[in-house]
């Protein structure tokens, strides 16, 4: 079964076009815990365009006073100012991305090999017993990808899923973006490295997903969910989107 991680950036981006107070991120994120999601994911950009650094302090004392069984997951670029935060926070998992601050979202993974260096830095001050550590990783890394993550001391990938997810109106470009990722998963489950995913995963092609990648300990959903909130709210959307991972 895979977990439901559910990302409130989109959340807090609505929030911040007003300077009031709501929607509330930590009442979202309430509402998506009891309905079953695993966790909560958010990424603290910089200019707090939509995740604020008083939010990640809030959902961290939320989870652990309120829902100690969740996993926090903590998305971001490794800059001194976001690793002084994670060393603060101490979330259970940590997804390092290689953004520009300047970008909408992320939309690459890591050239784990020409970054292999930086990232075992990182990853050393980083890791603890209690924490997990996740690279992105784009969808056709394939076997000498993630060799090149798992020598880093990584604990994960997470695949970058939003190729396929722009597929939704091209059904080949679809398959073979499917294909990539299916490779990718496999050949880092086969070297102990554990798998996630997320970007523009949804309700629509989640089922096609899980049925070619197989493996995927956990995905992270933000953008499809809260799109789909907007019509059905988010406790029912957080059960449909279990329902589809499972």
């Amino acid at each position: 079964m895979t977990l439901l991680s559910v990302n409130l950036n989109a959340v807090a981006q609505l929030r911040n076009r007003r300077d009031l107070p709501w929607p509330s991120v930590t009442g979202i994120a309430r509402v998506v815990m009891d309905a079953g999601a695993s966790g909560i994911t958010v990424h603290p950009r910089p200019d707090e365009r939509h995740i604020r650094r008083s939010d990640v302090y809030d959902l961290s004392a939320l989870l652990r006073t309120e829902y100690p069984d969740a996993e926090f997951n903590i998305e971001g670029y490794p800059s001194e100012d976001f690793l002084e935060l994670i060393e603060d926070v101490n979330p259970e998992q940590v997804t390092l991305v290689p953004d520009d601050p300047a970008q909408a979202t992320s939309d690459h993974g890591w050239d784990f090999a020409g970054k292999g260096n930086f990232l075992t830095s990182v990853v050393q001050r980083l890791k603890q017993t209690d924490r997990r550590i996740s690279l992105f990783c784009d969808p056709d890394a394939g076997e000498t990808g993630v060799l090149a993550a798992k020598a880093t001391g990584a604990d994960r990938i997470e695949l970058f899923t939003g190729p396929y997810g722009g597929c939704y109106a091209d059904p080949d470009r679809a398959q073979r973006e499917l294909a990539a990722l299916a490779e990718t998963c496999k050949a880092a489950l086969a070297i102990g490295l554990g798998v996630n995913a997320g970007h523009d995963l949804t309700l629509e092609n989640l089922p096609a997903f899980q049925r070619e990648v197989r493996g995927v300990a956990e995905a992270s959903i933000g953008h499809g969910i809260t799109a789909d909130a907007l019509l059905m709210g988010f406790a029912e959307a957080t059960r449909r989107y279990i329902d589809a991972l499972a």
